[in-house]
C-alpha cells in the first residue's frame, strides 16, 4: 500500500477509486494557493491498511474481508491524522471508514470523551453507534449513543459512568453539553455523518457551535453524499487542509443485483410470495408495502403460516421501531415486512433479498428499495411482484431506472443489471408516498420552542384532512418553524383545514414554501 502527496491548484479535487486519480476543476475547499491531496494504491485487505491487530480480530468477527473503496481512500490519511472530506452515500462503507481510525486514536485508559460522531437522526445514531461497538469490541472501545426520544437522564448516567466515544443527534448533544452532562474540552476526533442531510435538516448552526466547543487541534472528518455550498464553507471553516476523497459514480450504484419480476393474480399475492420465500430461502430479507394496514395485515398473514417475521411502519411506537431495528441490524430477525417511510434509515449488510410485495410508487422508489441489498459490494436478488394491470408500471421503472427485469422461476439467475442511484435534488419536488403525483412543502409557524414533535404534525394533518399517515413524510422540526411534506394536490386542502388547529396551546399557520 502506498500513499502519495501531490501539489495542485486550489480548485482542483481528487476524484479517486482502485488507485485512480483524476483532477476535477468543479469545487474548491480552503484559502490555500495549493491543496495537499492524497492518492491511494489500490488495497486488497484490512491488513494493509495499517490497522492494529485488535480491530483485524474485530473484522474477522464480524466478516469484513475486504476494504471498500471507501475505506481504502479515507482510512490512511486518518490514520495519519490528517482532515479528511468524504464524498460517499450510504451504503458505501463510510462508518467504518471513520470508525476504525477513530477507534486507533482513542485511549481506553483515559476517562474522557475523546470522539464525537454527530448524526442527523436517531436511527443512523443507533446504525452508528452498534458498528462502533462491533469494530471496538476487542480494543476495550466504550461508546456512547446519545438521542431524542430516549430518557436523557440515562443518557447522563451513562456519560458519568465514561464513554470514549460519544455518537448523538446534534440536538440531544446540544441540550447535554448545555446541561454540562457532556464535555468536549479533551474531544480532539470529530466526524460530520451525512453532512447534507444536518443541512436539510436546519442543523448547521447547532453543529458550528458544537465544533466550537472541541479543541481546535482536534482532527475532523466530513462526510456527505452531496456538496451543497453551505457544506462546502462549513468544510473550509472547520477543516485543515482536508484531504478530499471522492468515490467514483460507478461504486455508488448497486452492481451486485439480479433483479427479477413475477406477474401474480390479486388473491394469489400472498401465496406467490410464500413461494417466493420458501424457493429463495434469504439470509435476510426486506419485503416491502405500501401502506402502514398493507403492512401489518402482511405481517400477520405470514406469521400465521409460521414465518419468523416483524413489521416495521411510522405507526409504530418509537421503542418498537427499535427494538425490530436492532433485532434486525443482529441478524435474529430474518424476514421484516417495512413500508418505504420506516425503511429509510435502515442500511444493513446482511440483506440478501430485496421483494416488493406492492409496486413501488415510481422508478426513484424503485431504486431506494433495491439499494436496501447489496451494501458494500455484495451481491443481492430483488423481486417485484406485480399483477396483470400494473405491467405499464413495471415497463415505467425499467425506462426511467434503466433495468431489466427478468421473469422470476425457481433457481432462476441473471447477470447483475446496474441501478444508477439518482443524486438528491434538493429544490425539485418529490414523488409523493401514496403515489399521487409529487409533493409540496408546507411551513408550520411552530417548531421545538412549542414542544412541537413530527408526530404532532402528522397527526395534526391526518386528522383534519383524512389524509393517510404515509402521504406525510419529511417532517422537519426547526427552533421555531417546521417544514413538512403533503401531496402536490392536497396542498391547498392540508392549509385550508389545518390552518389555525391548537396543538400545545400552540395556535398553528400553514403556508406553502416558495419554491
Amino acid at each position: 500500500m502506498a500513499l502519495d502527496a501531490v501539489r495542485r491548484p486550489s480548485d482542483a479535487v481528487c476524484h479517486l477509486s482502485h488507485g485512480q486519480c483524476d483532477w476535477l476543476g468543479a469545487e474548491t475547499f480552503g484559502s490555500e494557493p495549493y491543496q495537499k491531496l492524497a492518492i491511494v494504491v489500490d488495497v486488497s485487505s484490512f491488513s494493509e491498511l495499517g490497522l492494529s491487530p485488535s480491530i483485524l480480530e474485530a473484522l474477522h468477527d464480524v466478516g469484513y474481508e475486504h476494504p471498500s473503496p471507501i475505506q481504502e481512500q479515507a482510512i490512511p490519511p486518518l490514520l495519519e491524522g490528517r482532515d479528511v472530506i468524504g464524498q460517499a452515500q450510504t451504503g458505501s462503507g463510510k462508518t467504518a471508514a471513520f470508525g476504525l481510525p477513530m477507534i486507533e486514536y482513542v485511549d481506553p485508559s483515559e476517562d474522557e470523551v475523546q470522539a464525537l460522531v454527530l448524526t442527523p437522526t436517531r436511527e443512523l445514531c443507533i446504525q452508528v453507534t452498534q458498528a462502533l461497538r462491533a469494530y471496538g469490541a476487542r480494543s476495550g472501545v466504550d461508546v456512547v449513543a446519545v438521542f431524542g426520544g430516549a430518557p436523557i437522564r440515562s443518557q447522563q448516567s451513562q456519560l458519568r459512568a465514561g464513554g470514549h466515544i460519544v455518537v448523538g443527534t446534534v440536538g440531544r448533544v446540544k441540550d447535554l453539553i448545555s446541561r454540562h452532562s457532556l464535555m468536549l474540552h479533551s474531544c480532539r476526533f470529530v466526524v460530520l455523518d451525512e453532512a447534507d442531510e444536518m443541512l436539510d435538516l436546519g442543523f448547521i448552526e447547532d453543529v458550528e457551535r458544537i465544533l466550537s466547543l472541541t479543541p481546535s487541534s482536534r482532527q475532523t472528518a466530513l462526510f456527505s453524499a452531496t456538496m451543497p455550498p453551505p457544506i462546502r464553507r462549513l468544510a473550509e471553516q472547520y477543516l485543515y487542509q482536508p484531504v478530499t476523497v471522492r468515490v467514483k459514480a460507478a461504486t455508488l450504484t448497486v452492481e451486485t443485483v439480479e433483479q427479477f419480476a413475477l406477474e401474480v393474480k390479486p388473491r394469489e399475492k400472498v401465496d406467490r410470495l410464500v413461494e417466493v420465500l420458501q424457493s429463495e430461502r434469504p439470509a435476510q430479507a426486506i419485503v416491502f408495502v405500501r401502506t402502514k394496514i398493507r403492512c401489518d395485515e402482511l405481517n400477520r398473514k405470514l406469521r400465521e403460516r409460521g414465518m419468523d417475521v416483524r413489521a416495521l411502519h411510522g405507526d409504530m411506537t418509537q421503542g418498537a421501531r427499535d427494538g425490530v431495528m436492532i433485532a434486525f441490524k443482529s441478524g435474529r430477525l430474518p424476514l421484516l415486512v417495512a413500508t418505504d417511510v420506516a425503511a429509510r434509515g435502515l442500511d444493513i449488510s446482511g440483506v440478501s433479498h430485496v421483494i416488493n410485495f406492492d409496486v413501488p410508487t415510481s422508478p426513484d422508489v424503485y431504486v431506494h428499495r433495491t439499494g436496501r441489498t447489496a451494501r458494500v459490494g455484495r451481491s443481492g436478488r430483488a423481486i417485484t411482484l406485480f399483477e396483470p394491470r400494473q405491467r405499464k408500471e413495471i415497463q415505467a421503472i425499467e425506462n426511467h431506472a434503466g433495468v431489466r427485469l427478468a421473469p422470476w422461476v425457481k433457481d432462476a439467475h441473471v447477470a447483475p443489471t446496474p441501478v444508477q442511484a439518482r443524486p438528491r435534488r434538493h429544490s425539485k419536488p418529490h414523488v409523493s408516498p401514496d403515489g399521487d403525483g409529487v409533493g409540496r412543502t408546507l411551513i408550520v409557524s411552530a417548531g421545538r420552542s412549542a414542544g412541537l414533535e413530527p408526530s404532532d404534525i402528522i397527526h395534526a394533518i391526518t386528522a383534519a384532512t383524512g389524509l393517510d399517515g404515509e402521504a406525510v413524510r419529511n417532517v422537519r422540526v426547526l427552533e421555531r418553524f417546521t417544514f413538512v411534506e403533503v401531496p402536490e394536490h392536497a396542498a391547498q386542502r392540508v392549509v385550508s383545514m389545518v390552518d389555525g388547529t391548537q396543538i400545545r396551546g400552540q395556535r398553528l399557520r400553514l403556508e406553502p414554501a416558495r419554491t
